[in-house]
């Protein structure tokens, strides 16, 4: 006996196989993955992609009104937590940096997202993970991102007294000491695999590499210390914390990023002082209002055209 096999989709939640015979109608109903995936692929669950945020140890996703097409809106920010699982950053007697970066990064993240919902908020990491620092920059880069900020805790070696907050640029140290932040922040890059051809032969130890990464022409430079000032004033007046002023040394997170960018050291774990208010709620969530209003001050600035 002849069959003759049709084969439709129902609504995409599944196909339907029908075998017709003279006298005989078979149906059959089946949930046909890899044909529904080609098919039909927003029935599927949402890939993650940069564009959207995973909440720590969740399946969550966040999405996010189109921006306002207005010509100078500030739409996207992207936010990197510096360090992170293998490497810890630097440390005190209690906490890792990894973990108060963290804490701060997504701090802000929210005192940003409930007063701007239309603004992308893009974490290049929302959990306890490592993140090349060439990646950070590419997120931001991918992203179209207006603005970069990474947040990291400082350490003094020779003194647990240093304290205080500053708030980096991409370019030239001057001083032995922002040079020595600089290649302590960019040492992480021993730990990514094939650093040396990912960062075309640049020796972290090396102090001329340094200086030769932070001679890098950066288009956005004056907006990047304009956002840093904000910030160190915000620092000083609404968190009444030491501000030791904005500095210029030659990051590589900052190095590829194509929109203004800073580094925020937000004090030194290496003061006993200091490390407790970090590791307080009340400390970064002070911190962490502080980044926001100078972060609302500068977006009020561009978006008015100045």
């Amino acid at each position: 006996m002849k069959r003759f096999w049709s084969l439709k989709i129902i609504k995409s939640t599944g196909i339907q196989i029908s075998a017709t015979s003279p006298g005989i109608v078979t149906t059959v109903a089946l949930l046909v993955l890899p044909l529904l995936a080609l098919t039909t692929p927003d029935v599927l669950s949402p890939v993650l992609t940069q564009d959207t945020v995973r909440r720590s140890g969740t399946q969550e996703t966040e999405t996010t009104p189109a921006a306002d097409d207005a010509p100078n809106q500030l739409r996207t920010v992207v936010l990197d937590a510096g360090h992170g699982g293998k490497d810890p950053g630097t440390h005190g007697r209690y906490v890792k940096e990894k973990n108060i970066n963290l804490d701060l990064i997504l701090q802000l993240g929210r005192k940003i997202k409930n007063k701007h919902p239309n603004i992308r908020v893009i974490y290049t990491r929302s959990s306890d993970h490592f993140v090349d620092l060439y990646e950070r920059g590419a997120i931001a880069n991918r992203n179209r991102a207006d603005l970069f900020i990474s947040i990291h805790c400082n350490a003094s070696p020779s003194s647990s007294q240093v304290n205080g907050t500053e708030t980096y640029t991409l370019g030239l140290h001057k001083t032995q000491r922002n040079l020595d932040v600089a290649r302590r922040e960019n040492a992480v890059i021993l730990q990514e695999k094939n650093y040396q051809q990912t960062y075309k032969g640049f020796d972290p130890n090396s102090p001329l590499a340094t200086i030769m990464l932070a001679n890098y022409q950066h288009a956005f430079m004056g907006s990047s210390i304009n956002f840093a000032e904000k910030i160190e004033h915000s620092f000083r007046r609404d968190a009444e914390r030491k501000s030791n002023g904005v500095k210029q040394a030659g990051f590589i997170v900052l190095w590829k990023a194509t929109m203004p960018s800073v580094l925020i050291e937000s004090g030194y774990l290496t003061n006993p002082s200091e490390e407790n208010y970090l590791r307080s709620a009340e400390g970064q969530d002070e911190i962490s209002s502080a980044i926001y209003k100078a972060f609302l001050q500068y977006k009020q600035e561009v978006e008015a055209g100045g």
